[in-house]
């Protein structure tokens, strides 16, 4: 797993004050709204402010590639290196 994997996966984590997760039961590849982790809007939301806030990068709610930057530990990862890089 990536450091940056753990990253997020400590910081979903934190920032949405789920206690009874750990980083262990966060798959990189599993789906974090809906089925998978159970997230819904609200935690979308605080997610992105601490990402942003956390990686220094800004976050476009209105783009709609988005929802897919947001679909897993992996995807996230891999927009959050896309976007330091630029």
């Amino acid at each position: 797993m990536s450091e940056l994997n753990t990253e997020i996966k400590l910081l979903i984590i934190e920032a949405l004050g789920l206690e009874d997760i750990t980083v262990q039961d966060i798959g990189d590849e599993l789906t974090l709204f809906g089925e998978g982790l159970g997230l819904d809007s609200v935690d979308a939301l605080e997610l992105g402010l601490a990402i942003q806030k956390r990686y220094g990068i800004k976050i476009d709610a209105d783009d709609k590639g988005t929802r897919d930057h947001f679909n897993n530990v992996a995807s996230l990862a891999a927009f959050v290196t896309a976007r330091q890089a630029a």
